[in-house]
This record gives C-alpha cells, structure tokens and sequence, in this order.
C-alpha cells in the first residue's frame, strides 16, 4: 500500500476492525518512512454483470456513480453516507443473485425507484425526476399522484 503523504511503499498495519456487516475491514496504517498515518478499507471484489445503458452501451457496474445520484438526491436531508452506503450494499446483492453476464440499467434503477421511499420519501422524489426524466409538471405529477396513492394503500 502506497503512502498518501510520501508515496513511499513500506508501512504498517497498526489496527484493523470489520464493519457492523462484517464487510468490509478498516485498516489504520502508519508510513514506515514518513509515519503519517492513514485509514484504508477493503472490500470483497465482486463479479458483477455488465451494464447494458439505454443507448445500448455496456460498461462496468460502478459503485461511486450510483452513490453519486443517491447523494444527490438525499442532499439536506436526514440519510448518512452509511445509510447509503448500505442501500448500495443491497443493490449490490441483488445484482449479484440475479447472475447472468449482462443487466439492463433500466432494472436497476427500478430497483432504486421500489427501496428509495423507505430511505427518504423526498430523495425518491428527486430522484424519480432525474431518472424518469419527465418532460412537463404534468407528467411529474402524475407519478407523485401515482406515489402517493401506493402510499395511501399501506
């Protein structure tokens, strides 16, 4: 592992710690030249489908763009980056068990639009904005209408 302050190759671990999930493990470090010192985290790698775009594009599963959109969409309000974190986490997971080689990034973003409104009602809100790209208020009211209906009948 490579020094952040010093780029110097040789250091140490000093503590290590898992997660609450038990996924992921912390690992503080002091430099062996600089003795800076410094947190790494490491996380099992895991085999995840392709990711087939709307316009037909593939590209790899990337983590950081989807807790990119979700902190945006949860930005001033109540929901911590571990409580994102952990909405990925399952996100994640199901990418896993459905298998297969090649996922449409339509499914996952259904995904997001069924958990995010137990997350935060007003993130699903921007969210559902940005993702389902309406083109006029009605159309953005008709899926708050629809949203809140589904709510009325839990």
């Amino acid at each position: 592992m490579k020094c952040p302050y010093c780029d110097h190759l040789d250091n140490r671990v000093i503590d290590s710690r898992l997660n609450k999930d038990k996924t992921i493990t912390r690992r503080r470090r002091a430099c062996g030249s600089c003795e800076q010192r410094f947190t790494t985290y490491e996380r099992i790698e895991m085999m995840l489908p392709m990711l087939i775009k709307k316009d037909g594009r593939r590209e790899q599963w990337n983590r950081g763009k989807i807790i990119l959109g979700l902190e945006k969409a949860c930005e001033k309000l109540p929901v911590s980056m571990a409580e994102i974190d952990t909405f990925v986490d399952e996100i994640e997971r199901r990418l896993q068990e459905v298998g297969g080689k090649e996922i449409s990034t339509n499914l996952i973003g259904e995904w997001v639009m069924e958990a995010l409104p137990e997350l935060d009602e007003v993130a699903y809100v921007r969210f559902a904005s940005v993702y389902r790209q309406f083109k006029d208020v009605n159309e953005f009211m008709d899926e708050l209408k629809q949203f809140l209906g589904e709510r009325d009948c839990e």
